[in-house]
């Protein structure tokens, strides 16, 4: 499968504007042959907005999610997009991932789990639970966003799930440059799966983007990469590779799950 990955300044807070702009890089994407096209967290309003997400936050099956679903349908791909999310009926609202299959039908959504710092924790209530990967391309499916890669519980997590890829939304700043550098190609080689990481770029309301997105094999190797501007990375990849690489970096059949259940038991203080 062919997947694109859109690093982008955006529109913060304008999300009409963020809506136009996705209308022209799909179809940029499409004609590239891409399969699916992957957006940043909180792509859709902005991530760094302040009080304004309250206004902006969306259900899932909201007015963006028809118009995206729309333009998945005209240009025969999948979206992946982050955005804020309100819970249908009630007050919560939740940072979340959603991708739109090429009919235009919602095949994957996703509630960030492990929120980030104290403006994240005041905004969204977090999400309760991993989503079980879907399929598309040929491929099965997993959602992560952003902080939650960083932790090797929520990678592993889906591996077990029988994730062959995992897509990351990010609002990755600078000054975490280890991320991009070294957890994302270990959580996809321990794992033996793809890995899709996409960030912002540019300066969103004083905070500065690292970019740096990528897609990376089984092995651990950077398929593709973004410096920090605008970028539209395009890349393939295949199921085949994993079954290679399981047989250099066989984790998954020599793991002793029977010596891991204190990894589920707080730490006696």
């Amino acid at each position: 499968m062919r997947i694109a990955l859109w690093q982008t300044e955006g529109f913060p807070a304008n999300v009409a504007a963020s809506l136009d702009a996705l209308n022209s890089v799909a179809r940029s994407a499409a004609q590239a042959g891409a399969g699916l096209l992957l957006c940043p967290e909180c792509w859709l309003c902005g991530y760094h907005i302040g009080e304004a997400v309250k206004a902006l936050a969306e259900a899932r099956d909201g007015p963006s999610a028809q118009r995206i679903a729309a333009i998945a349908r005209q240009n025969r791909l999948a979206i992946a997009y982050g955005y804020a999310e309100r819970e249908q009926g009630g007050p919560l609202l939740y940072n979340a991932v959603q991708v739109m299959g090429p009919e235009g039908q919602p095949l994957g959504h996703y509630r960030k789990t492990h929120l980030f710092g104290p403006e994240e924790r005041a905004a969204y209530c977090p999400g309760r639970q991993f989503e079980p990967p879907f399929s598309f391309g040929g491929f099965r499916i997993g959602l992560l966003i952003c902080y939650d890669v960083e932790f090797p519980e929520s990678v592993r997590t889906l591996a077990l799930m029988g994730a062959d890829l995992v897509l990351v939304p990010t609002a990755t700043s600078c000054g975490y440059e280890v991320v991009t550098r070294c957890m994302v190609p270990t959580r996809a080689v321990e794992n033996q799966l793809h890995l899709a990481y996409c960030n912002h770029a540019g300066v969103e309301n004083g905070l500065r983007y690292l970019g740096g997105s990528c897609l990376v094999g089984p092995d651990g190797h950077v398929v593709v990469s973004a410096g920090d501007g605008e970028a539209l990375l395009i890349a393939d990849t295949a199921t085949a590779e994993r079954v290679v690489d399981a047989k250099l970096y066989p984790y998954r059949g020599d793991r002793r799950p029977e010596l891991y259940g204190s990894l589920s038991v707080a730490a006696a203080r």
